[in-house]
This record gives C-alpha cells, structure tokens and sequence, in this order.
C-alpha cells in the first residue's frame, strides 16, 4: 500500500481495487465480518473506499475536505476495537480519529468518548488527544505521545466503556481510566447508546504545535487506514437484565508505565487551568 502515492483520492481508489483484484486471485477467502458490512459514511463518501475484499477502509484527505462514517450498530456499554494505520510523512494539521458518540436528540445531551490522532512533522511522533463528553460538557482531556511509528502498520486502538470505567487501550495495553464513582455526580455517560465513528480531516488551526505548524498541501492527498472494527457488547445479567462488564479494571504496571513515560499533559493536573473554580470532581475523588 504505501508503495504508491496517487495523486488524487480518485486516482487512488482506482489504484487499490486494481490491487485488490490481483491478491483476490491468490488470497484464501476467509469467513470474518467485512467493514464495508458495518459502516455507514457520514460524510465525504467520494474520499473513501474499500480493498482488501471490503474489510480494509481507506480515508483520503485533500484540500476541499476529507471523510467520516460511522458504525450501523449503537450499544449501551460495550468494547470496541478497531485496527487504524495513520497518515504516513508529513501528517501536520490533519487529525485522524477513533470515538465514542451519541445520537444527538437535542442540545445539552451529547456524550462522546475522544481518541484523537494529531499530525505532525515528518519524522516528529504523533500526539493522541483524549477527551471525554458528558452531556456536552468535555474539558477531560489527556495527551499521550505514541511510543511507536503508527503509520508503518496497523495497530488496534480500544475503548472499553462500561458501568463503572472508560478505559482507552492501545494493542491491548491500557493507556487511560476513568472511573464512574457516585462522588461524580453526571461526571459519566450511563443514559445514551454510542457507536463508533471515524475520521479524517483537517484542523491545522489547532492540530500540530497549537496551529503553529500548517497542513502543507503540496503533501496531499492525505491516507488514513481503517479494518476489523470488532465490538464486544456488555452481557446482561440473567436476573436483573442490566449489562453487565468487569467490575473494576486490573491494577496494571503497563498502565502505568506507559503514563509515567508517555503522558504528556493531564487535565486533572492543571492547577492554573483550575485556579478559579477549583479541579473538577472527578480530579479529586478517592
């Protein structure tokens, strides 16, 4: 896939059904769920396409806009796992995403459960942006530098949303948790279904540098790579009928490694941000 580059989002989903075609002549078939089955675009469908016999999704980027979709399927608690390759090279002031969102009925009732991808200078690492919604209001954010090259292959990125945690994981090591504590008030999304969306697009007023470093188009079009969107919902209980996951994430020494050596700003620690109104509850419960 990255032994070319065409020159347009037309062009390239031109190049990669011709590709496809030929491994379909040499490849096994296998029996697994296709993406192309479990998506639906939201936006931009002209700047995306399927290969790999419809389970591997390309997302392209150029100057007039980029592309989204989202999962068929909305869940109260669940996990949902996906592959993601991001934008090779030069990827500043584009954003790549993975979230969590709600169907928004009317204003003030928005969840939303953020990973955020931030582009960056060739040879510079990618910053994951995470935030979390609850009834519109977000203001959670933590950032991670990423510890690997994630445009060299695919990695799977996780979001395990149930009753009592949020945990965001990447190729199954938790990176974050939020926790659902009765301390928090409505600190925590428990009320609204959420599906899996996914993007590409620009935001170089913001993206890289704090829109100090621009999208530079002469890199266009822009590839972001999505496949095996996996969702595992929370099983009810047979005598209550409410869903029910792990009763409390694991004590886990990679969670806090990767924290100790990755995590690059936490809003729980922002003193300054907070100097008026003090930190948000859920900074200071036990």
């Amino acid at each position: 896939m990255a032994a070319f580059l065409p020159s347009s989002c037309s062009h390239a989903r031109m190049a990669l059904v011709a590709a496809a075609m030929l491994l379909m002549t040499t490849a096994a078939p296998a029996a697994v769920a296709l993406l192309k089955d479990d998506i639906e675009f939201m936006w931009g469908p002209d700047h995306s396409f399927f290969y790999d016999d419809g389970n591997t999704l390309a997302l392209c980027l150029e100057k007039t806009h980029g592309s989204g979709f989202r999962s068929k399927g909305t869940y109260l608690y669940a996990r949902y796992d996906i592959d993601v390759k991001l934008v090779a090279n030069n990827s500043a002031g584009t954003v790549t995403t993975v979230y969590l969102t709600t169907d928004d009925v009317r204003p003030g009732y928005h969840d939303e459960v953020d990973m955020e991808f931030l582009g960056n200078v060739t040879g510079e690492p990618y910053t994951l942006h995470t935030n979390i919604f609850v009834d519109s209001v977000g203001n959670r954010e933590q950032q991670f530098r990423l510890w690997f090259d994630p445009t060299k292959d695919f990695h799977t990125y996780s979001v395990e949303w149930t009753p009592k945690h949020i945990i965001f994981l990447i190729d199954g090591t938790p990176i974050r948790v939020y926790k659902h504590e009765s301390s928090r008030g409505g600190t925590f999304p428990t009320q609204r279904h959420m599906r899996l969306d996914g993007s590409l697009w620009n935001a170089d007023d913001w993206a890289t540098q704090g829109g100090r470093v621009k999208t530079d188009w002469t890199h266009a079009p822009f590839y972001a790579y999505y496949r095996n969107l996996r969702v595992t919902p929370c099983a009810p209980s047979s005598s209550t009928g409410v869903a029910l996951c792990s009763d409390e994430p694991p004590a886990s020494a990679a969670l806090q490694k990767v924290r100790a050596q990755h995590l690059l700003y936490d809003y729980c620690e922002d003193q300054n941000r907070f100097k008026d109104t003090g930190l948000p509850k859920e900074c200071t419960a036990d």
